[in-house]
């Protein structure tokens, strides 16, 4: 499995009021989330952002609340992988049992740059920076990580068992 896009960087403490305005609350579309995705740290976003897009981030991305919204809403808006230094706990679970494949990697995140074009393996955990011609080291996906992520989510995981 691999994901390639164009790269957003965003910086530490990327919260969930953040990913999904609390105001949008009031729906759980996939369609309508994507909309408002990241609208009150750049209002253009959804603007740009392309299928297959990454986002790139330092420090804790995803702190906050614990709702599923915030992945739903970046995997609806088109990202195909996050990838930060690190990630809040409750993100990450809810990133996976969605289907949404994230990545940590510090030294990735550090060097990689707004508009940069990335391709992630995630078999191997390679992250490579086209743009600059300069690869990193990341988590490789456990196997059924993958298989969850290739259902698109959990439920849909375990209803295909």
């Amino acid at each position: 499995m691999k994901a390639n896009g164009r790269v957003f960087k965003f910086k530490d403490n990327v919260d969930t009021d953040v990913i999904i305005p609390a105001r949008y609350l009031n729906s759980s579309d996939p369609a309508e989330l994507a909309k408002h995705c990241m609208e009150d740290i750049d209002k253009d976003f959804v603007n740009k952002v392309k299928k297959g897009d990454i986002i790139v981030a330092n420090k804790n991305f995803g702190c906050g609340s614990s709702r599923e919204h915030a992945p739903i809403a970046i995997k609806a808006a088109g990202v195909s992988c996050v990838i930060a230094e690190t990630f809040a706990r409750i993100f990450y679970r809810n990133a996976i049992n969605i289907g949404l494949p994230i990545i940590e990697c510090p030294e990735a995140a550090k060097n990689i740059e707004e508009g940069d074009e990335v391709e992630v393996d995630f078999d191997s955990g390679i992250i490579y920076n086209k743009t600059k011609g300069t690869s990193f080291k990341g988590q490789a996906f456990p196997e059924f990580m993958q298989k969850i992520i290739a259902a698109e989510g959990l439920i849909n995981y375990i209803n295909n068992k």
